[in-house]
């Protein structure tokens, strides 16, 4: 699933690092004990263990430096690259709960909202708020979906909500600020 979301440049950072470790690996397990049967031996023990400290470090040095894509990437290609970027903020629905990171107060301009339904039944996401642009609300997201809202957003207070009649009311409501 990891692999899907990452850019190719990443993927091929990831299989040249993978290719290293895997060959040195295989080489030192079947290879080498063939022709030297006491590999490493005495006076190789030191190096063939600082060898392999040394590719598992630089394979999980890959993982952290290419496994994740910046966010800032995607917003603006997006956005084509013009204009302030789109700011995506992960949502997460269940029942009767809107789930959101901690944002503190976001800066005016466009929002795209990832919103997955985490609960057992049928929710979606609208915002209410003071000049809200764009479409209000996305369409009913079945269990285990996902949908995005895109908005711009001025100063001042905004509460997201599920619309599905009397879900707002039993707490499916969430308040962001925006100055």
């Amino acid at each position: 699933m990891l692999l899907a979301g990452l850019s190719s440049g990443h993927k091929i950072g990831l299989a040249v690092v993978a290719v290293v470790f895997i060959a040195f690996a295989l080489a030192s397990s079947f290879l080498a004990p063939r022709r030297r049967p006491d590999f490493p031996g005495k006076n190789g023990l030191s190096v063939f263990i600082i060898a392999s400290f040394v590719l598992f470090a630089a394979m999980l040095a890959a993982v952290e430096a290419f496994g994740g894509e910046s966010e800032e990437k995607p917003a603006k290609q997006a956005a084509g690259g013009e204009g302030p970027p789109v700011r995506t903020i992960r949502v997460r629905e269940s029942e009767f709960k809107i789930v959101l990171p901690a944002l503190g107060t976001l800066p005016a301009g466009k929002v795209t909202f990832v919103v997955q339904n985490a609960g057992k039944i049928q929710h979606d996401l609208g915002v209410r708020g003071p000049a809200v642009a764009g479409t209000a609300k996305t369409p009913l997201i079945s269990p285990g979906g996902s949908a995005k809202l895109t908005v711009s957003l001025e100063k001042g207070s905004y509460t997201l909500y599920c619309s599905v009649p009397g879900h707002e009311a039993a707490g499916m409501q969430a308040k962001l600020a925006v100055g």
